[in-house]
C-alpha cells in the first residue's frame, strides 16, 4: 500500500516538472517552420554572463554585453616589435610598471635565442613569446643581453634589441644595480636572493660534517611555512636505481634572514661563489667516479656513520661492519623506499648512438657482480654504457644503498667511508680440526659456489643448495668453521639465530624467505647458529613449533646457497632434517694437543705478548687445563686487561692468576691473590 502511494507521488512530481518546462518553453517563439531536431542546426549558440541579480548571481543569457571594449591586441598592435602591458605601480617611484612584455619581432626572437639559450622554461621560437614580471630570465642573463646590444651588426636588428634593452632597463635596471652591488660585496638580501640563483646553475650545499654536495638547480621560489618564509630550491642530482643512472630530485631551502648575509655562508649558494671552487669540483668529481664504479653488487668494509630506519624516519648509526652495496636488492626488499629516477636523455649521456634504447635498457641479473653480467640482444651491460659526464659526476649523490651484515639493516652509506676488505687468509688454517674434515668442508663449499646450476631436482629449482650440520659441545669450533670458510672463499657470511626470525609463523616465513633470497643472490655463506628450535623433532603437543619447523623445511628445499647449521643436541634432530643434510660433522672436546694449538694461536695475536714470552713448558701447562676454545679466548682477554692495568706486557703470571680465579669460582672457594 505504501509503495503504491510513493509511485503516485512520483508521478505527480513528474507532471509538475513537465508542466513547468512546457510553461518556460511557451515563452520562446518558435522560428518559421518550427523547431529542428536536437543537434541538427549547424551553427554556434553563444551564451554570455548577464548582469548580477538580487542574489549576487550572474546567470547565462543570449544577450550580447554592451559594455565591452574592443580587444587591444589586434592587427594594429601586431605591427609593433614589442607589446608592453602596464599596470599600476605602488613603489612610490613610478605610476606604472610593466606586468608583461610580448615579443613580436622575429629578428629580436633570433637574438634572444642566443641570449636565453638553454634557459629552463623559455622557448624563443614560439609565435607568442611573452615574459612576465619580474622578468627573471633577463635579470639572470643581463650581461648576455648587453653583449648582444654591443655586438649586433645588422642595423634593423640592433634597433629592435636596443628598444627591448631600453624597456627592460627602465623596468629592472634598479634590480640589476642592486644585484651587482650585492655581488661586489659578497652579500645578498633575502628579498633579492632569487637574483643569484639562475635556473640550470650548479648550487653548493655543505654541512658541519663536511658532507659536500653539488646539485643542478631547476627553479626556485618563495614559500611561506609554519616556521616562517623560505626560499625553496628544486634541484636535480645523479643517482643509480639498481638498473640505470638517472636524475633524482631534492628540495633545498634557505630560511628568511634580516639585512644582508654573506653569500658563501648561506646553507645553499651557487657553486661559482665558493672560495675554493676548483678544489671542490676536483674532489666531488673524484667521489663521483667512485659512485659510478659502485653500481651493481659489491662486498666491502665500512667504518663510519650511516643512515638507517628508525622510529621517526632515517636516523644515524655508527657502523663498523662488512657491507653489501646493492641498490637493486635495496629496492627489492624496501619497496616503500624504492629509488625512482628520471632517465637520462640522449643529450645528457653525450652518446652518438642512433637510439636511446641501447642505453636506457639493459638486463640486470640478481646475483651477478660487475665481472659476470652478460648483455642480451639489444640490451647493454651497465659497465659498457656511456660513462657519466664530468657535470654528472660532480652532482652525483654521496650515498650508496646496501646492507650491513653486522647490524642486519638496510642503510645509506657515505662513499668515503667504504673501504676494501682486509681478508684473514690464515683463518681456515687456525681452525683446530682433522685435516681430512677441513678439506672436505672447504671442498663442499667451493664446489657448490662454482657449480650451483649443474644439479637440479626432479622439480626445477629444488635441492640445489648444500646444507652442512655441525654438532658438538660449545667452544670447539663449530661457528668458527663457517666463519673461516667464508673468509677463505672471500664471500659474505650471514649469521642468524632463531631470535632474528621471531616465533610468529607468518613473520618467520617472510623473514626467512627474504634472508634466503638475499644470501642466494650474494653467493653468501649462511650460518644458522644454535638451530635447535628448528632441528628438534616435532611432537604432537607443540603445534606452534611444528609450524615453524614445517616452514623451515619447506623453504630450505628451494635454497640454492651454502648453509651451516650448528647445534649442541644432535641426538634429538627431526627425521625430516636428516634427509636434507648433505654433510654432518661431529665435533668432540678439544684434546690437549688441540688446546695447545689454540693457546699458541691466541697468544700470537695478543697485544704485546706472543709465544716468545711463554716457554714451551708454560704453554704445555696451559694446555693441560680442560677449556674449550671460547674459554681460552676469554681467559687470555682477561689476562691482557690485567697486564694493561699494570702497564706491563702480558706474562704467564697474568694468565695463571686468571686461571686460579676461574678455578676458585668453580669450586666456590675464596680467591687468594699471589704476589
Amino acid at each position: 500500500m505504501a509503495r503504491t502511494k510513493q509511485t503516485a507521488r512520483r508521478s505527480t512530481n513528474r507532471g509538475k516538472i513537465a508542466a513547468s518546462n512546457n510553461e518556460e518553453a511557451s515563452n520562446v517563439t518558435p522560428p518559421p517552420g518550427g523547431w529542428k531536431s536536437p543537434g541538427t542546426l549547424c551553427e554556434v549558440r553563444n551564451l554570455y554572463r548577464g548582469p548580477q541579480d538580487k542574489n549576487g548571481h550572474r546567470p547565462w543569457t543570449t544577450t550580447y554585453p554592451e559594455d565591452l571594449d574592443d580587444p587591444p591586441e589586434n592587427a594594429d598592435s601586431a605591427q609593433f616589435a614589442l607589446v608592453v602591458k602596464n599596470g599600476h605601480c605602488y613603489d612610490g617611484r613610478r605610476k606604472l610598471r610593466a606586468e608583461s612584455i610580448l615579443i613580436q619581432s622575429d629578428k629580436l626572437k633570433a637574438v634572444l635565442g642566443k641570449v636565453l639559450k638553454d634557459y629552463p622554461g623559455v622557448t624563443t621560437s614560439l609565435a607568442r613569446l611573452e615574459f612576465q614580471a619580474p622578468f627573471k630570465p633577463f635579470v639572470h642573463r643581463w650581461d648576455r643581453l648587453v653583449d648582444a646590444v654591443e655586438n649586433e651588426a645588422d642595423p634593423e636588428t640592433l634597433e629592435h634589441v636596443e628598444l627591448l634593452y631600453q624597456v627592460l632597463e627602465q623596468e629592472i635596471g634598479g634590480t640589476i644595480k642592486e644585484m651587482q652591488d650585492h655581488v661586489k660585496n659578497g652579500v645578498v638580501t633575502f628579498g633579492q636572493i632569487w637574483t643569484i640563483f639562475e635556473p640550470g646553475c650548479l648550487v653548493y650545499s655543505g654541512d658541519e660534517d663536511e658532507h659536500h654536495r653539488v646539485y643542478k638547480l631547476q627553479n626556485g621560489d618563495f614559500q611561506t611555512t609554519s616556521c616562517g618564509q623560505i626560499y625553496a630550491l628544486r634541484c636535480q642530482y645523479v643517482d643509480f636505481d639498481g638498473e640505470n643512472f638517472g636524475y633524482g630530485s631534492s628540495m633545498l631551502q634557505i630560511r628568511e634572514f634580516g639585512g644582508t648575509a654573506p653569500i658563501s655562508k648561506l646553507s645553499v649558494y651557487p657553486l661559482t661563489y665558493h672560495p675554493k671552487m676548483s678544489e671542490v669540483r676536483h674532489a666531488l668529481i673524484s667521489r663521483g667516479k667512485l659512485f659510478e664504479a659502485y653500481k651493481g653488487y659489491h662486498f666491502k668494509a665500512y667504518e663510519g656513520v650511516a643512515l638507517g630506519p628508525g622510529f621517526c624516519g632515517m636516523v644515524k648509526y655508527t657502523v663498523n661492519s662488512r657491507i653489501i652495496v646493492d641498490t637493486y636488492a635495496y629496492n627489492r626488499f624496501n619497496p616503500n623506499s624504492k629509488v625512482s629516477l628520471t632517465r637520462f636523455t640522449k643529450s645528457d649521456t653525450e652518446t652518438s648512438d642512433d637510439s636511446d634504447d641501447d642505453y636506457d635498457m639493459y638486463e640486470y641479473h640478481p646475483g651477478d657482480d660487475d665481472t659476470d653480467t652478460k648483455p642480451t640482444k639489444k640490451q647493454l651491460n651497465p659497465l659498457e654504457s656511456p660513462g657519466l659526464t664530468d657535470q654528472q659526476l660532480l652532482i652525483a649523490t654521496d650515498k650508496l644503498r646496501g646492507y650491513s651484515l653486522k647490524d642486519k639493516k638496510w642503510m645509506l652509506f657515505d662513499i668515503p667511508c667504504v673501504k676494501e676488505i682486509v681478508w684473514n687468509d690464515h683463518a681456515f688454517d687456525s681452525l683446530v680440526a682433522p685435516a681430512e674434515q677441513k678439506d672436505l668442508i672447504l671442498a663442499f663449499a667451493q664446489t657448490q659456489a662454482k657449480n650451483r646450476e649443474c644439479f637440479d631436482d626432479v622439480i626445477q629449482g629444488k635441492g640445489r643448495g648444500i646444507i652442512m650440520l655441525l654438532s658438538g659441545p660449545p667452544g670447539v669450533g663449530k661457528t668458527l668453521t663457517a666463519e673461516s670458510v667464508a673468509e677463505e672463499m672471500h664471500v659474505p657470511l650471514y649469521t642468524m639465530s632463531a631470535g632474528d626470525l621471531g616465533t610468529n609463523p607468518a613473520g618467520v616465513e617472510a623473514a626467512l624467505g627474504n634472508i634466503l633470497e638475499m644470501n642466494t643472490k650474494w653467493n653468501a655463506v649462511l650460518l644458522l647458529d644454535e638451530a635447535d628450535v628448528f632441528l628438534e623433532a616435532r611432537s604432537a603437543h607443540d603445534l606452534e613449533r611444528n609450524k615453524l619447523v614445517s616452514i623451515f623445511l619447506r623453504l630450505l628445499e628451494y635454497y640454492e646457497g651454502i648453509l651451516f647449521l650448528t647445534t649442541n643436541r644432535v641426538d634429538n634432530i627431526d627425521a625430516a632434517f636428516e634427509s636434507r643434510i648433505h654433510l654432518s660433522l661431529q665435533y668432540s672436546e678439544l684434546s690437549p694437543p688441540s688446546r695447545r694449538v689454540v693457546w699458541k694461536t691466541f697468544l700470537e695475536r695478543s697485544v704485546g705478548a706472543g709465544t716468545n714470552g711463554f716457554s714451551n713448558a708454560q704453554v704445555d701447562e696451559l694446555a693441560a687445563h680442560e677449556l674449550n676454545g671460547r674459554q681460552i679466548k676469554n681467559v687470555l682477554k682477561t689476562a691482557q686487561l690485567l697486564a694493561t692495568k699494570r702497564e706491563v706486557k702480558l706474562e704467564f703470571a697474568h694468565v695463571e692468576t686468571v686461571l686460579r680465579l676461574r678455578k676458585a669460582n668453580e669450586r666456590k672457594r675464596p680467591f687468594e691473590l699471589v704476589a
